[in-house]
């Protein structure tokens, strides 16, 4: 059994990148251009407005980064720093759990964002494929073994 879900590691890791991901982004829409219900109960964040407007647009393009899977460890790094910004300096001073001070996502982003740092992109990610395709590259390019030697002659 252990030896099945082992091999399906990868790709339900790719699933977890694409959910968490494109969850990230919708967070990021809603508070730019009051889609999904928009920031803060339908409005928009103020272009420019410190940090709410940066975080949006770190949500925003950090998000649809890790839904792709391009960039994935820098993308996710960024977001989670941006998450453990947002949870320490707005939520945590109101109260010391995430269930008392409206900090559970930030909380959840900032650990989800931070696994995807040291896992990386899993199956499906662009990521993948240019990693593939450099392998390839490599593997066509290199020379035949023993074809670099000079050839032995008595």
């Amino acid at each position: 059994m252990s030896g099945r879900l082992d091999s399906a590691q990868p790709y339900a890791l790719g699933l977890f990148r694409i959910i968490v991901g494109l969850l990230f982004a919708c967070h990021g829409a809603a508070s730019l251009f009051g889609v999904l219900g928009g920031a803060m109960g339908g409005g928009t964040v103020p272009t420019g407005a410190w940090p709410g407007w940066y975080a949006a647009v770190i949500q925003l393009v950090g998000g649809a980064l890790v839904a792709l899977g391009l960039g994935t460890r820098a993308a996710a790094f960024i977001s989670s720093g941006s998450m453990a910004y947002a949870y320490f300096s707005v939520h945590q001073p109101a109260a010391l759990w995430p269930l008392q001070n409206g900090g559970e996502p930030s909380a959840m982003f900032c650990w989800a964002m931070l696994l995807l740092v040291f896992t990386g992109s899993g199956a499906l990610g662009v990521d993948r494929l240019f990693k593939a395709r450099t392998e390839h590259t490599e593997r066509t390019t290199e020379s035949p073994a023993g074809a670099d030697r000079e050839p032995v002659t008595a």
